[in-house]
Parts: structure tokens; C-alpha cells; sequence
């Protein structure tokens, strides 16, 4: 861009650069744009250097990102200027301000056209440049015959053709219906001869596209296509620019094997041949060395290579050394080449048989599991659980068990269901199994889907020599302090069943087993219910002869339940304990479960039918679906209006493919009913009942339904500036304003969060504080302002900026400020609906000749209105069940949490008033609070909420927030999210300090109001 000799440009251009702060800019460029609106108004007396210079300066604003929205016309009609510098400056403006749809496009197509088939060649490469950065579809139709002329002409220079191919390539990609390429099988042949390497690689790219849509019309191609590798690959006739850190032309090799793979198979043998020894020297020649840059080309075209060689089913020697040197990359420290290894070892196990090739190499992977990188575990993940089978199935689970003790919240749900198919798929003998799986629960509760312990529970029942070791490892898991409450399912289930087997043992009596399972009642949600009473009735069962005081106890517990308002529990109650007053019946219907019948587990048959989908796609299904997604990527949506807007870039990230995990654990078939005692299979598409410790995937819920909920933005109507500028005092090094604030405004703003008195806002001339009173929804602020001078403050203004949710009234302020006075203005505040938007006020006053604006935040956020409370066990848990999930009840993993100790985790609830309930939670490493939140809408709506966090990392835990009202439930888990991931540097976990008095002049007048004891009495 020769901007030389353009001496007002430059000095716009040294303007812009020295304005001190954006507002600045913002007056240079408006001052700017006025001048050139004006300018072009009277568009006769400007010279064609005068129009071009004022086209830069609009394109300079633009790229600044400031709205051009006039002067495009003046743009486009540079393009049929006669000379170069002013038809490029049009070219170039009007593909940066214009988008593919705008009207004036239409009055440069006929200029454009005319470029394109004129003789001048710079003309041809800025239009075609034009064309393949708009790529509308109205070029496509007029222009797209001309651009194909052009492509096959041999009368033009490379340079030319290059464009040409890669402007079709953008017209093809943006409108496949409009551009022609019937019978363009002879023209691509005829491009792929070419001995030019900068066209050919532009042809080939175009070619990629082409046989991605279609490959039957391009089989005479292919041959030319091994010919062309086999010529990099010998580096015959590769001129040195073309030669990247040694390598031929790195990027024709890459694109021309991804275009070889979206044809079936090669039937040529010579042809076959011949590719697979360039393939091989490519293996045989690829190593990781120091230069980055090199490494970068070379592995591109190798795993390329390596694509290419899966797709065409290679012989097992070559696939073996295709692993081994697989096996070398996933050994080096750089992530990105052990990712790509791992990820490539995972694709060969899809479509070759190197199961065995891969075993070596299992120690490496199972490192690749504790990489710090969560995409190379993930990675390495997948690979593990393709390459396990009954010989290495024990290392491999064993080791997802020890991992899965110190995996991030993310990857369980995916660790744990892959454990427990390879150890359901593979195991050596059932005790291992039941070990693996009750290790899995008590790991890993919250990520057990139903169908894994269903599954226990066929096993145990339909093997009898099973049944006293599973019996006696559920009772050992019962003795643990806090376990999950699928355990306690499990294991009551396990217990009630089979636990008579246990008698003679040592604390396996009925009435000791009966005492462990109802020590866990408490904390167990309505779905667990029914299998503890069916357990309790079997315990009865049992228990010959009847003991007196065990009968009673239990039946304590049927009565308390025969008025229960869950359906199942009250009838389950009300028949057990009809049907425990006649033994003999009792004995007859509660019988041992009989032997389910033999059938696929829902997880294997789950995990074959994905295998089985994946063996049939073949390679170069995959890769088609892969290359497609990495073409979109590529090509950028312009998504700007007419009115010249700048464009959204909308990038489409390939997808890599799914795991066998699926995304609906919860809703298999063949869960398992008890309806009157009898356990039976059923199928079942609702998902099972949350307790306080819900089985729910980790997803974090990003916020509520949009048909229910909708959160008020960040933004105030009437208030100019950045969202900085909403979110607290505007910084000093970004206002107008010579006067500075005394100490941390947003400090000071953290601090009136957690308090109702203190210093809001301070400066040389004035201290403006605040004492305020909350009363469910109301509050009553009173501010403070203070004259620190012994002048007057005049035109002292303060405006509010109340957001959507809060009803507020200030007192009248007055407009001047008395020296060394302090005046008071009452605020009421109404709270309308939960919210975590805050009011802003804009306040303004002269001291002097000194004009001090500044927007501050006043402290009317949510925990304000919230009041604190102490539930019971007894209070809680009903209400943490009614609430059974979203939008009522949310979810979410956060991550980036500042680390605190649990204690300090605590205090700091408990400061914004959330009261933590000890003893709900088993979990010691876990926190229960709850609170009342007032607001007109919802009046006195009680909150509970519950923190999971993990003791291997403080950085991560798991939040549920539940409440009555789905956008108070949303609000109040933004609103935690934010205080964990962003705790103030002025939070104290118990009462703050007031701020250091203002220092006193050393001349007071008498009997005026010191400064320094001013706000003595809110502080």
C-alpha cells in the first residue's frame, strides 16, 4: 500500500497515533469523517488524488474499527478509474467495506468483467483478488465463465492463472449451484500436467473441491495425481522456491494424498505400486528435528502419508512401521506431535488390524494419560479402551481406576463408563468384576449411569457362587463414613437380597445389617427409598426366627412412610407392612429374585454397534467428513449488513469423532423396576431422580430455557461508554478528567458488597459515602457527600442509570455543596426480580475550573436482597427433591476457581449471605448453604445450593444452585460463579476494616464539619 506523497494522509495517520486515550481518537476521527462527508458532497471539485486520499483515510477509520457508513460509492467508482493507483485503492476498499449483497456491487460488475478479460495483467489480479475475497453469488453467475477462460488460457502468465484458479476455487466453494464444472474432467487433467508448481498447487486446491463433491467424473485423474507425488517425492524439476527446510513443495504433497483419499481404491497396480513407494520414502524420511518450521512441513505431509496409507488398506509390514513410528512421536515432549500421534494410532485401530502392533507401546499411552495437556488424556483415553482385550484388560482398567482418583470433572463420566464396559467386556472372573464396578461407584458416584449398577445386579443374581463375596463387599462399603448414594442402592439392593448368606460372619447379623443401611437413610433422595424399604423387607424375611425389637423398628419406618406423598413409597410401605403381620405370605412374595435371563448388557451392545458403524465407514469416509468440515473452516461467512458494517467471521472447527460413550448414559434400555418386590426389567427413557448428590453429566449449563428466562444484559439505557465504564469508575488513564480518585473505586465498591456502611468514591474535593438498610425487598440507602474545601462544589449532578429489575427513587440533590459541609440524599431501592445487573450513578460537579464526571456503581447487587437461614436435614431434602432439575434446578462444572481452603470457601459464602449447613453433605470435601431471596416477583423464595470440590485441584469444583423460580436459580449461579473465579483483593472472610480517615487540614475553620470525622459515623 504506497501511501507515499499523501502528506494529509500521513498526518491523519500521526494523529491518530498520538491521542493520549480513546476519546481523544473518537473526536479525530469523527472531525475526520465530517471533513470527508463534506467533501465528497461536492464531489465535482475533487481531483482523482483527492478522492483516493480520502478513500485511504476511510479505509484507515474502518480498519480502526469505527463505522464507515457513506462514501461507498466514491469507493466503487475508483474501480473504473484508468490508472493503477486509483483502481487499486478501489479494488481494495471495496472489498474490505462491502459485503456480497450490497447494491453497489452490481455497478462494478460490468468494470470488474472488463478487468478480467482485458490484456493488462495487474488489472486481471486486482480483479480476480476482488472476486475471490467477496465471492457473492451474483459474481458467480456473471463472472465465472471469464475466470475459467482464464484458468485454461495458456497465453497468460502464471501469476494470473494462480488467482484465476483460486477465485473459482472461493466461487465454487460460496455457490456450487451457479458455477458449471460439467465436463470439466478433461480441464482438470489438463491443469494437473502443469509443470508450473505455483498453478499446479492452486489447481490441485481447486481439484480437492471438486472430487469432495464428486470423484466418479474425475478417475482419469488419478493417475496424474501419483505422478505428480512421485515427482516431489524425487525432487525432480522442484525450483528452489518452491522448497520449504528441504522438503518439495510440502503443501502440493499434502493436498494432492487428501485428494487421493476421497477416491475408493487404486485397481492400477503399476499406479499402486508406484504411490506406495513414494509413501514409503515419505515414512522412511520423516524425523522430529530442532526447527520447529521444519517439523511443522514434514509432519504434515506424514500424517497425511499416514491417512492415505490406512485408506488404501496397506500390507501389515508397512502398517507396522506406520505404528512404530507412531510409537517414536508419541515419546517426545512436544504436545502437539504426541497428540497427533495418539490421535492417528486411534484411527488405525478403526480401520486396520495392528491391535497387537499397538499393545507395545501400551506402557507409553498409559503415560499419555497423565499428560498436564486435557486433549492428550482424552486422546490417549480413546486409544486405551480401543486397543484393550482379554489379555491386557486387568493393566488397562486397573489403571482408569488409579487415574480416575485424580481426573479433572470433565473426563469421569467418559473414564468411568469405559471402565466399566472394558471390565464388563474382558473380564477374567466375576469377583473382578464386582470389584471394578463397586470401585468405579465409590469413586465416582455422581458418574455412574444407572444401566452400570443395574448390570451388577444380573451378575450377582444369576451366579450364585457371586453372590457371598459381592454380598460381603457391599457390606464393607457400608462401614465407609460417606459413600455415594448409588452405593448405598447397590449395596442395599446386594444386601437385602443375599445378605443371609452373611449370618455367621462377624457383624453381618440381620439386625447389624439392617442398622448400617438405615444410617444412610437420611441422606438418600425418593428414588432410593423404595429399594431400602423392599431391603428392610427382606430383611424381615430373613430374620428367622422373628426378632421382636428389629420387627419393630422396621416397622416404625413402613408407618412413618404410609402417608408419604410419593406414590411408590406409600404403597411399597403400606403392603410391606400388611404383608410382614403374616410371615408365611411375606416369605412366599419376597422369594430370592429368580435368574434374569440371558441377554446383551446395554452398555456392550452399545459399544459393539458403535465399533460395528465405525468398521463399515471406510477411510475415506471419515476423511471426506473431516476435509469437508476443514474446508468450511476455511472459507470465512460474510455475515456484515449493507450498510458496510465489518464482517462476523463464522469459522467451522472439524469435529473430531465421537467416543462410544454416546450422550444419553442415563436413558439405556433394560433399567431394572421394582414394583411390589419383584424386580423386573424395563425399558425406560426418563432419566433417574436427583438427590443432593445428583447423577448428572457434567455439562455445564450455560443458562436457562429461553422460553422461561430471560436475563436482563449488563447494559443501561442512556449511558455511553465501554463495559468497563458500566462495570465500575472509569479507570483514570481512560477519562477526561484532570481530577483523580483517591485509592481503588473498585476495592472500594467490593468492600460496600459485603458491608452497608463505608467510603463509596473519594477525590481531592469530595468524599461521597454510604449507609444503608435491607428489608426483604426493600432498601433505603442514604449518600454521603462531602466538601472536603473551604470553596463551594457547584453544578453537582447525580443521575441514576437503574437497570430493568430495581424501582428506584433519589432525593433531590442539591446543586451546590456548602465548604466543609456534608449533605444527605435518601435513595429508596424496590428489587423487582432477581438480577445481577447493578445501578450506576453518574455524578458530576465543577470545583474551580476543574469539570469531575465519574460513573460509579452503587452496592444494590443480589446479596443484598438475600437473607440468610439455616434449613434442617428434615427441610431440605424434601425440598432439594422437589426440585428435580433444570430450569429449577442448575449445574455447572466451573473451573479457574481462585483456590481456597474449605474453611475460607465457608467465610466467604457465608459474607454474602449464603449459609452453610453442616452435617447435610457426607462428603466432607463438600458444601451445603441456603438462603432466603426477597423480591416483589418471587417474595420469599428459599435458595440451596451445593459445592462439590475436588481436594486434587482447588482450581475446579462442581456447583447446583436450585430454587422456585428458574431465573433466580440462573441469576444467584452466575452470581457465585463470579465471587469463586474473580474473589475481590478486599475481601476479608470476617468484618473488613474501615478505610483510613481523611487527612485534616491544619487550619479548620471553626465549626465546620472536619473532613476526616465526616463519615465517623457511618464507619
Amino acid at each position: 500500500m504506497a501511501l507515499s506523497g499523501m502528506r494529509g494522509l500521513s498526518v491523519f495517520i500521526s494523529d491518530i497515533r498520538n491521542c493520549q486515550n480513546k476519546e481523544q481518537e473518537r473526536l479525530r476521527v469523527d472531525k475526520e469523517l465530517g471533513n470527508i462527508r463534506t467533501r465528497f458532497k461536492n464531489e465535482k471539485g475533487l481531483t482523482p488524488y483527492e478522492k483516493k486520499k480520502y478513500v485511504w483515510k476511510m479505509l484507515y477509520i474502518f480498519m480502526l474499527g469505527y463505522d464507515v457508513d457513506f462514501g461507498h460509492m466514491e469507493a466503487v467508482s475508483l474501480i473504473s478509474a484508468p490508472k493503477y493507483p486509483e483502481k487499486q485503492v478501489g479494488y481494495i476498499v471495496t472489498s474490505s467495506l462491502l459485503n456480497e449483497n450490497h447494491d453497489f456491487l452490481r455497478l462494478a460488475i460490468n468494470t470488474v468483467r472488463n478487468d478480467i478479460i482485458g490484456r493488462n495483467e495487474t488489472f486481471q489480479c486486482l480483479a480476480l483478488t476482488m472476486v475471490g475475497n467477496i465471492g457473492g453469488r451474483e459474481f458467480a453467475e456473471s463472472l465465472a465463465p471469464d475466470v475459467q477462460k482464464l484458468l485454461m488460457s495458456s497465453s497468460c502468465r502464471p501469476l494470473v492463472r494462480k488467482k484465476a484458479a483460486l477465485c473459482l476455487l472461493r466461487l465454487y466453494r460460496k455457490n456450487p449451484d451457479v458455477v458449471n464444472v460439467d465436463g470439466w474432467t478433461d480441464r482438470m487433467a489438463q491443469l494437473l500436467d502443469e509443470r508450473d508448481l505455483g498453478v499446479l498447487t492452486s489447481s490441485m486446491s481447486l481439484f480437492v473441491a471438486l472430487v469432495s463433491n464428486n470423484h466418479e467424473a474425475y478417475w482419469n485423474c488419478l493417475p496424474k495425481c501419483v505422478k505428480i507425488l512421485e515427482r516431489l517425492a524425487r525432487n525432480q524439476d522442484v525450483p528452489q522456491e518452491y522448497t520449504y527446510y528441504g522438503i518439495p513443495s510440502p503443501w502440493l504433497q499434502v493436498k494432492t494424498m487428501r485428494a487421493l483419499q476421497y477416491f475408493p481404491t487404486i485397481e492400477d497396480p503399476n499406479a499402486r505400486r508406484t504411490l506406495f513407494e513414494v509413501l514409503q520414502r515419505i515414512l522412511m524420511g520423516t524425523d522430529v528435528v530442532k526447527n520447529v518450521n521444519k517439523n511443522n512441513a514434514s509432519h504434515a505431509v506424514l500424517f497425511e502419508a499416514l491417512a492415505l496409507v490406512m485408506h488404501l488398506d496397506a500390507e501389515k509390514e508397512m502398517l507396522s512401521q506406520c505404528v512404530a513410528l507412531l510409537g517414536k512421536f508419541i515419546a517426545v515432549r512436544e504436545p502437539n506431535i504426541r497428540y497427533l500421534g495418539l490421535e492417528n494410532m486411534t484411527r488405525m485401530l478403526m480401520v486396520a488390524d495392528v491391535q497387537d502392533i499397538i499393545k507395545r507401546h501400551q506402557a507409553q499411552i498409559i503415560t499419555s494419560l497423565k499428560d498436564p495437556d486435557i486433549s492428550i488424556r482424552r486422546r490417549a483415553l480413546d486409544l486405551l479402551f480401543g486397543m484393550c482385550d482379554v489379555s491386557n484388560a486387568k493393566d488397562i482398567v486397573e489403571e482408569l481406576l488409579q487415574y480416575l482418583s485424580t481426573a479433572e470433572f470433565a473426563m469421569r463420566e467418559e473414564l468411568s463408563l469405559k471402565a466399566a464396559i472394558l471390565a464388563e467386556k474382558f473380564a477374567p472372573d466375576l469377583s473382578w468384576y464386582v470389584d471394578v464396578i463397586l470401585q468405579l461407584i465409590d469413586k465416582a458416584g455422581d458418574f455412574i449411569s444407572d444401566d452400570i449398577w443395574f448390570r451388577v445386579v444380573q451378575f450377582v443374581t444369576n451366579n450364585e457362587d457371586l453372590q457371598p463375596y459381592a454380598a460381603a463387599k457391599a457390606r464393607v462399603y457400608l462401614d465407609k463414613p460417606a459413600i455415594h448414594e448409588t452405593m448405598v442402592k447397590v449395596s442395599a439392593y446386594i444386601l437385602g437380597e443375599f445378605g443371609h448368606l452373611l449370618a455367621r460372619r462377624p457383624g453381618c447379623s440381620p439386625k447389624e445389617i439392617f442398622s448400617i443401611i438405615h444410617e444412610k437413610h437420611p441422606a438418600v433422595s425418593a428414588s432410593t427409598v423404595p429399594i431400602l424399604l423392599s431391603t428392610y423387607a427382606k430383611i424381615l424375611m430373613h430374620t428367622q426366627p422373628p426378632d421382636p425389637e428389629l420387627q419393630k423398628q422396621i416397622w416404625a419406618i413402613f408407618k412413618k412412610y404410609e402417608s408419604c406423598i410419593e406414590v411408590e413409597i406409600q404403597q411399597r410401605a403400606v403392603e410391606y407392612f400388611a404383608l410382614s403381620k403374616n410371615g408365611e405370605a411375606l416369605m412366599d412374595i419376597l422369594a430370592e429374585m429368580p435368574k434374569f435371563p440371558e441377554r446383551k448388557s446395554a452398555l456392550i451392545k452399545k459399544a459393539e454397534d458403535t465399533e460395528a458403524d465405525t468398521a463399515e465407514q471406510s477411510a475415506i469416509k471419515l476423511r471426506a467428513q473431516q476435509l469437508s468440515q476443514m474446508s468450511n473452516a476455511l472459507v470465512v461467512t460474510d455475515q456484515r449488513p449493507a450498510n458496510g458494517n465489518p464482517p462476523v467471521s463464522q469459522l467451522s472447527l472439524p469435529k473430531l469423532p465421537s467416543s462410544v460413550t454416546g450422550s444419553d448414559d442415563h436413558n439405556s434400555a433394560n433399567q431394572i423396576s421394582q414394583e411390589n418386590g419383584i424386580l423386573t426389567e424395563v425399558d425406560s427413557q426418563s432419566p433417574a431422580e436427583d438427590l443432593l448428590g445428583d447423577i448428572l453429566s457434567p455439562l455445564a449449563i450455560e443458562g436457562p430455557p429461553s422460553s422461561t428466562v430471560h436475563p436482563q444484559p449488563n447494559t443501561y439505557s442512556g449511558l455511553e461508554g465501554t463495559e468497563a465504564e458500566v462495570r465500575a469508575i472509569v479507570p483514570a488513564e481512560e477519562q477526561a478528567n484532570s481530577v483523580q480518585p483517591i485509592g481503588n473505586t473498585e476495592e472500594r465498591f467490593h468492600a460496600l458488597c459485603l458491608k452497608d456502611s463505608g467510603v463509596l468514591y473519594e477525590d481531592p474535593f469530595i468524599q461521597i459515602g454510604i449507609k444503608a438498610e435491607w428489608r426483604a425487598h426493600h432498601g433505603r440507602l442514604v449518600l454521603f457527600l462531602g466538601n472536603k474545601n473551604t470553596s463551594p462544589l457547584v453544578s453537582v449532578q447525580a443521575i441514576l442509570l437503574p437497570p430493568s429489575h430495581l424501582k428506584m427513587e433519589l432525593s433531590l440533590v442539591p446543586e451546590t455543596i456548602p465548604p466543609r459541609a456534608q449533605v444527605q440524599c435518601p435513595l429508596e431501592v424496590v428489587n423487582l426480580s432477581p438480577s445481577r445487573d447493578v445501578a450506576v450513578l453518574d455524578f458530576s460537579y465543577m470545583f474551580g475550573n476543574d469539570v469531575v464526571n465519574v460513573k460509579l456503581r452503587l452496592p444494590t447487587v443480589l446479596n443484598k436482597f438475600l437473607h440468610p437461614i439455616t434449613v434442617s436435614a428434615e427441610e431440605f431434602f424434601p425440598q432439594w427433591r422437589s426440585l428435580s432439575g433444570p430450569p429449577l434446578k442448575l449445574q455447572e462444572v466451573v473451573r479457574g476457581v481462585k483456590p481456597l481452603p474449605l474453611l475460607e470457601m465457608a467465610n466467604l459464602f457465608n459474607s454474602y449471605r449464603l449459609t452453610i449447613c453442616p452435617g447435610l453433605d457426607p462428603n466432607p470435601n463438600n458444601l451445603v448453604a441456603s438462603t432466603t431471596f426477597f423480591s416483589e416477583t418471587t417474595r420469599a423464595m428459599l435458595c440451596l445450593i451445593r459445592i462439590e470440590t475436588d481436594p486434587a485441584d482447588r482450581t475446579q469444583l462442581r456447583m447446583t444452585v436450585a430454587s422456585g423460580d428458574p431465573t433466580l436459580t440462573f441469576e444467584l449461579k452466575e452470581f457465585i460463579k463470579e465471587q469463586l473465579v474473580s474473589i475481590p483483593t478486599t475481601h476479608v472472610p470476617a468484618q473488613a476494616p474501615p478505610p483510613p480517615p481523611v487527612a485534616q487540614p491544619a487550619s479548620a475553620p471553626a465549626g465546620m464539619i472536619d473532613p476526616g470525622a465526616m463519615l465517623a459515623g457511618l464507619l
